[in-house]
Parts: structure tokens; sequence; C-alpha cells
């Protein structure tokens, strides 16, 4: 019963099939081959415009990339105090030359969305251009948040707003972007740039794949210092086709949508399970793959040793919920989990 995280299980079967049948041809290496541009055309056809691609193997790779992409001296950067990028192993700070992270007030307990008020009232110090204060350059959203919960597109057009209006670029960490636009039911198109996102880490590894996440820009010339970039951080792959065969295949027929669609649907058939328990109940409600569940230390011991993989979550600060004896502990549900692995947790309920 693995639920610890959805980059415990494999690579999909097709994409497993994708990257054999690449092992078996030559390809142009560096990003140059045709299956590196048909994977672009895919992206452009999919965001419904032209986009500049950049595949990377990792999300702290995407991440800092996209971040180091804006960079000025003194950088700043304005996230959620519990974002992702806070945690890359200072690899944002790595890539943009000593960068600062800048977290803004969260949004309602658990829900780890920016305020958009706090944002303003973030930026307001630097708009003086104070050199004492440094260069703000942009702001990041994790969609979906690492509390489970999703910016609707007006939440995401109105940090945007703020954003554009202070000259920030606005980045979005789509580590689970899939999971996301299932979540919310709209196009990527209308989750990113017609909200008003200029650069999106695109990640596959968390839905089907192996090992692949894109650097997508909505603007080519926001790219223009990329190439030099990825190539000092060592993401410049050579044999750069074994990453796009996977994207190829993820992206052929929507089958990220329909793996993201299936992980969603376990995580509400668990969430369902959870609000029926007598024992457990849910932190909040998230609409993603992601569940955060109270439960008592005894509880959790018992279903660990049942076989059931999670871990236990930092509550949030402002989070009053809590018995004596009683964490929050995350579960998430992926591409591969089955009906059955979820009726069989949810008879330890």
């Amino acid at each position: 019963m693995f639920f610890a995280s959805d980059n415990w299980a494999g690579a999909h079967p097709l994409i497993a099939e994708s990257l054999l049948r690449s092992s078996g041809r030559y390809e142009i290496p560096y990003g140059e081959g045709e299956i590196d541009r048909r994977v672009e055309r895919r992206l452009s056809e999919l965001f419904e415009r032209d986009v500049r691609v950049f595949l990377v193997g990792t999300g702290t790779a995407a991440n800092a990339l996209s971040l180091a992409s804006q960079a000025k001296p003194a950088s700043v950067i304005f996230c959620h105090p519990r974002a992702h990028v806070m945690h890359e192993g200072g690899g944002v700070e790595l890539m943009t030359n000593g960068g600062k992270l800048v977290p803004v007030r969260t949004a309602g307990p658990g829900a780890s969305k920016i305020d958009p008020a706090a944002l303003e009232t973030a930026v307001a110090p630097f708009l003086a251009l104070d050199p004492s204060m440094g260069n703000m350059v942009a702001v990041t959203l994790s969609q979906a948040t690492e509390a489970g919960t999703v910016y609707t597109v007006g939440e995401i057009a109105e940090l945007c707003a703020i954003a554009h209006a202070s000259g920030l670029k606005v980045h979005m960490d789509g580590a689970r972007f899939s999971n996301a636009v299932a979540a919310l039911g709209v196009t990527p198109a209308e989750m990113t740039w017609k909200a008003g996102i200029d650069i999106l880490s695109l990640g596959g590894t968390k839905n089907g794949c192996w090992c692949a996440e894109a650097v997508v820009f909505f603007d080519p010339d926001d790219a223009r210092a990329v190439p030099v970039l990825r190539k000092r951080a060592g993401h410049l792959f050579s044999k750069s086709s074994f990453i796009s065969a996977q994207f190829d295949r993820w992206l052929a027929d929507d089958l990220w949508l329909s793996l993201a669609r299936h992980a969603n649907q376990m995580g509400e058939t668990l969430a369902a399970a959870v609000r029926a328990s007598s024992s457990l109940r849910l932190a909040w409600e998230t609409g993603s793959n992601q569940l955060f569940v109270v439960m008592s230390d005894e509880k959790a011991a018992a279903l660990r040793a049942a076989g059931a993989t999670f871990h236990d979550w930092p509550a949030p600060d402002d989070f009053r919920e809590l018995g004596p004896d009683e964490k929050i502990r995350r579960l998430i549900a992926c591409f591969a989990t089955t009906a059955e692995d979820v009726d069989r947790l949810a008879s330890y309920f």
C-alpha cells in the first residue's frame, strides 16, 4: 500500500516502451534531434501558442533554471513559505547567483496559496528601487500546492496581475501540473499564459514518466540565457532523446491527462473513505491526488504495521485542530494506484 509519494511509482508501461524504442535507434544529441523538435511542437499545440522548451532531468533543475533565467544582481523571488523551491538544497540560490527567496503569507490554514494582499504588501518596499533591498524579479507559484490545494484560474490571474504591475515575471512550479489541470477541468493554456504565467516547470516524473521535466517559456525572449544556464547546471543531456521519448509518448493521446485524472479519482475515493471513518479526518479538502489526514500516533503505527506507506506532515502554524497524540499525515495517490490499493487501505480505517 504505497501512498508515500507519487514519485515512488515506476514508469507507466507506455512510457517504458517508448524508452525501449529509443534505445535501439540513433538520434542527434543535445536536444537537436527530430524527437526533441516533435516534443516542442506537441507542447506548442498543447498550450495553443509557440513555446520555447528546455528538457531537464529533475524538478529542482527546472525550477532553478526557470528562475535563473530572470536573475539580476541581488535577485529577490517571492514564494509561499512552504513552496518546494524553499527546499531545493539551495539550487535556486545557486543558479541565481545568490538570489533571495522571500516568503509571502498564506491565504488560509492549509491552503498553501499566496495571499494577494500579502503579495502587494511584500513587493511594496521594493518599488522605490532602494539598492539596499535588492532587485525583485519574479513570483513563483506551486500548482498544485504543497498542501494539495489548487489555485483557481481566477486566483492565478489576480496574482499575476499584481506581479506584472510591479514588473515581475511569474513562474509556475508544475511538478503536479497535470493533477491541477485535471482537478480544475480547464485547458493548460487557460491555467498558464492566458492567466498571466510567464514560465512553467512542467513535471512528468510524478505522473508516469521515469525522469522527465521541462521548462516552458511562453515568451521566447525570456529564455535567452537558458541555453548557457542549462549547460552550466549539467542538464544539457547528450542523449536528450531519452527525455524526449518520455514526453513524446506522455503527450500523445492525452496520456498525461488520463493518468492525472486517475490519480485524482483514486485520491477522491480515498478521501471519501476518510470522511466516512470514525478514527480519521481530513485536515483540509484538496481536490487533487494529495490527502492530508489527521490521525493518532496509534492509528498511524497500526496502518504502517499493516504495510501502508505515508509521511508525517508538519502542521501549518495556524492549524489548531490537533489532539495531544495526533499529527497530520500525507497520503498521495498516483497513476499506478489501483482501486484495490485504496480499498485495502480503507479497510483498516
